[in-house]
C-alpha cells in the first residue's frame, strides 16, 4: 500500500492555529499591542475600523526589527521571546509562541513597517493570505507598524460567523482596556474611524483607572497591599456600596498578563461576604506578582487562563488582605458595636513609637490643709470665712400644691361631678350589623413566592415574580410603541456617572427611554442628568435599573426598533419587578393577579415560563382518593 500521511502546507496549517489564535478582530488587537508591549515601546497607537473588519492597525516606537527578522517574524514557531524548552518557566513577555503574526498573515492582508534605531533605512513588507507580495526598503520612523486589513477575506464562513459592529467593537475595547490597565507606564491612544476614543497617558496606576473608568471611579477604590513570600499583591477593589448587579470592571493581573480564574474571584466574593447585598459583584483591580516558575501559562490558545502551584494558599493571602483593607479603611463593619470611634488608632501611626508623657507635679500640695477649697475657689487670695459668706444655701420652693391652698373642697367635688368622660368602648355605629359587608380574603401568599387564589374550578397558583415582570413588560411596550408614558419630575435632578463606552450605550438607547418616562436635562462624555423618571420607578433605583440594562444590552443593540423596544422592556421589567422573598399585602396580591389577567399573553413571563398553574377541585379529590 501506498503512504497516505503527508505533512500539511505551511498556509493551510496556519489557518488551522489561526482558528485557535484569532477569533475574531479584538484576537488580533490584543496580540498586536502584546507585541509592542515586548517590543519595549512607551509610545502604542491602537487604530480601528468598522469595528476591526476593515481595519486593525498598531504602531508602536519599540525596537524596530532588522531586515532579516522582519522577514522571519511571519514564520510559524519563530519568536526572539524563548529559545529553549526551560524559558517557558521563566517568561518575562507576553508571548512566547511564534503563533501570532503567522497566523493573522494567514488570514488578512497584511502591511508590516519597521525600522531600528541604529539603522538609517526600514523594511517593508506586504503579505496576502500567506503569501508574500513584496518587500523593500523604506524611510520609516523608529519602532513598528502593523496593518492588519480585510480580517477572514479567504475564510468566509469564519467572517459569517461574526457578530454586529457593536458587539466586536466592544471586544476590541475590553482587550484595549486589559492591556492599557497591565501597564500604566506606557501612553496608549485609541481611534476609531477616526474619532479619539482613549488618550491614555504614562500615569499611575490609579490615574489610568480613572482615566478608563470615568473620574468617578476615583471615590470608588480601595487601595490593597500585600507583600508575602509566595506572591505580592497590590491593586484596588471597590467599596460595597459600588457593587453592581452586572459582573464588569473585574480584573486581575498576574505578573502583567490579564488573566481569568474563577477560584480567585470566589477569595475576592469571600473577603466581601456580609457587606454585598444579594447579586451585587464588586469591581477590582489587582496586580498578582509571583515568582515566573510557580506559574504555567501555557495550557489556553488564549493565555486568559494560568495554572498556580498552590492555589490555595494564593486563595487564602488574597481573601486576606483583602478583608483587611477593607478594614483599615472603615469600609467593612467591626463587631464590637459599642466602641467609640474617637479612640480608634489612624492607620498612618502604626509605625510610630510611643513617647513617654511629661508629668508635672505641684509639690505644695496638701490634701489635709483647710485652705485647699480657697485656693480651688478663689485662688488662694481669700480666707475660709469670705468663702462662706459668699456661699448662701437655697431656700426651699414651695411645692406646687401649695397653689392650690385655700380652695373651696365642695367646689372641687361639683366640678368633678360635672364632667363627663369619653369611655374607651364604642357604643353606638353608623350602620347596622346586618349591613355591613364582611370583606373575604381572596389571594394568600405562600413563602413569600407564590399567591393561590380560589377560581370557580379550583384554584390558580400565581408566581409573583414572573407575573409581574409579565405585567411591567406590557406597560413598558405599550408606551414605547403606542404611546409616550407619563412622567414623574424629580425635585432634585439625578446625576449618574458612568463609562465612555457606556454612555455610548445609553446614547442609543437615549429616545427608547424618553419613551418610557425618562427625561434627560444633559448628557456629557462620563455623566448623564436625570430630571424625570418613570412613575412606577422609584428614585433610588434609577442607576441600579439602567447598569442592568447596558449589562443586558452589551452584546450588542438590536437594528430592528421593535427588537430594540422589546430589549429595553424586557430588561426593565426585570430590574424592577417583584422580587421572590417580598411580603405583599393583600391588596398587593390582588392587584398584581388582576393585572396579570389582564395582560394579552398572561401565561408566560417576557422569558417565556409560566406564570401561573391552575389545580382543579378533582385534581385534589384524587390527591385524598384511598
Amino acid at each position: 500500500m501506498s503512504s497516505i500521511i503527508q505533512l500539511l502546507p505551511d498556509h493551510v496549517a496556519n489557518q488551522i492555529a489561526a482558528g485557535e489564535v484569532v477569533q475574531r478582530p479584538a484576537s488580533v488587537v490584543k496580540e498586536l499591542l502584546e507585541n509592542a508591549v515586548d517590543a519595549k515601546a512607551t509610545d502604542i497607537k491602537l487604530i480601528i475600523k468598522d469595528a476591526g473588519k476593515a481595519l486593525v492597525q498598531v504602531i508602536d516606537n519599540g525596537l524596530g526589527m532588522s531586515v532579516t527578522d522582519a522577514r522571519l517574524c511571519f514564520e510559524r514557531h519563530a519568536t526572539s521571546k524563548i529559545r529553549q524548552a526551560e524559558d517557558l518557566f521563566s517568561l518575562g513577555t507576553k508571548g512566547f509562541r511564534g503563533e501570532a503574526l503567522a497566523s493573522i498573515a494567514a488570514i488578512a492582508h497584511v502591511e508590516m513597517k519597521t525600522k531600528q534605531d541604529q539603522e538609517e533605512l526600514g523594511t517593508q513588507i506586504v503579505i496576502e493570505g500567506s503569501k508574500f507580495v513584496s518587500q523593500e526598503a523604506a524611510v520609516l520612523p523608529k519602532g513598528t507598524s502593523f496593518a492588519v486589513k480585510n480580517l477572514f477575506f479567504n475564510i468566509p464562513a469564519r467572517r459569517n460567523f461574526l457578530k454586529s459592529d457593536t458587539v466586536e467593537y466592544r471586544h476590541i475595547i475590553d482587550e484595549f482596556q486589559r492591556v492599557a490597565l497591565a501597564h500604566s507606564n506606557i501612553h496608549f491612544t485609541f481611534y476609531h474611524n477616526g474619532s479619539e476614543m482613549f488618550n491614555l497617558p504614562a500615569s499611575t496606576l490609579r490615574q489610568r483607572i480613572v482615566n478608563i473608568f470615568s473620574g468617578k471611579t476615583n471615590e470608588k477604590l480601595v487601595p490593597v497591599q500585600e507583600e508575602t513570600e509566595i506572591v505580592t499583591i497590590q491593586g484596588f477593589v471597590s467599596k460595597p456600596e459600588f457593587a453592581k448587579k452586572s459582573r464588569g470592571e473585574q480584573f486581575f493581573f498576574v505578573n502583567d498578563r490579564f488573566i481569568k480564574s474563577g477560584y480567585l474571584h470566589h477569595a475576592i466574593m469571600a473577603a466581601y461576604d456580609g457587606i454585598l447585598k444579594d447579586g451585587a459583584q464588586p469591581s477590582y483591580f489587582l496586580y498578582l506578582d509571583v515568582p515566573p516558575n510557580t506559574i504555567d501559562i501555557n495550557i489556553h490558545p488564549t493565555k486568559t487562563e494560568i495554572k498556580f502551584d498552590d492555589e490555595h494558599a494564593l486563595y487564602a493571602i488574597l481573601r486576606a488582605s483583602i478583608k483587611h483593607s477593607l478594614g483599615q479603611f472603615n469600609i467593612a463593619p467591626v463587631l464590637d458595636f459599642d466602641r467609640d470611634a474617637n479612640l480608634d488608632t489612624p492607620y498612618n501611626f502604626k509605625d510610630l513609637e510611643g513617647k513617654t508623657p511629661t508629668i508635672q507635679v505641684d509639690r505644695s500640695f496638701n490634701p489635709f490643709s483647710d485652705d485647699k477649697v480657697n485656693k480651688h475657689y478663689s485662688g488662694g487670695g481669700s480666707s475660709s470665712s469670705s468663702f462662706n459668706s459668699a456661699y448662701r444655701k437655697p431656700e426651699p420652693v414651695a411645692h406646687w400644691e401649695s397653689l392650690y391652698v385655700g380652695l373651696e373642697q365642695d367646689t372641687e367635688m361639683e366640678e368633678e361631678s360635672a364632667i363627663s368622660f369619653e369611655t374607651e368602648e364604642v357604643t353606638g355605629s353608623l350602620f347596622n350589623d346586618e349591613e355591613v359587608e364582611q370583606t373575604v380574603q381572596n389571594t394568600y401568599q405562600i413563602h413569600k413566592k407564590y399567591i393561590v387564589s380560589p377560581i370557580k374550578s379550583g384554584m390558580v397558583i400565581v408566581d409573583q415574580q414572573r407575573a409581574h415582570q409579565r405585567v411591567l413588560y406590557e406597560q413598558f411596550l405599550t408606551n414605547m410603541t403606542v404611546h409616550q408614558a407619563s412622567s414623574q419630575q424629580l425635585l432634585f435632578p439625578l446625576e449618574l456617572y458612568f463609562s465612555s463606552t457606556e454612555m455610548e450605550l445609553i446614547d442609543e438607547l437615549k429616545m427608547s427611554l424618553v419613551n418610557t418616562g425618562f427625561i434627560f436635562d444633559e448628557t456629557h462624555k462620563e455623566q448623564v442628568v436625570i430630571s424625570g423618571i418613570p412613575v412606577n420607578v422609584v428614585e433610588s433605583e434609577v442607576s441600579m435599573l439602567l447598569e442592568q440594562l447596558i449589562g443586558d444590552l452589551q452584546d450588542g443593540i438590536p437594528e430592528n426598533s421593535f427588537s430594540q423596544n422589546d430589549s429595553i422592556a424586557k430588561s426593565m421589567a426585570k430590574s424592577l419587578a417583584v422580587k421572590t422573598g417580598t411580603i405583599l399585602t393583600i391588596k398587593e396580591q390582588e392587584n398584581l393577579v388582576n393585572g396579570l389577567f389582564a395582560c394579552k399573553e398572561p401565561n408566560v413571563s417576557p422569558f417565556q415560563k409560566p406564570t401561573f398553574i391552575t389545580m382543579r377541585v378533582e385534581d385534589i379529590d384524587k390527591k385524598f382518593a384511598i
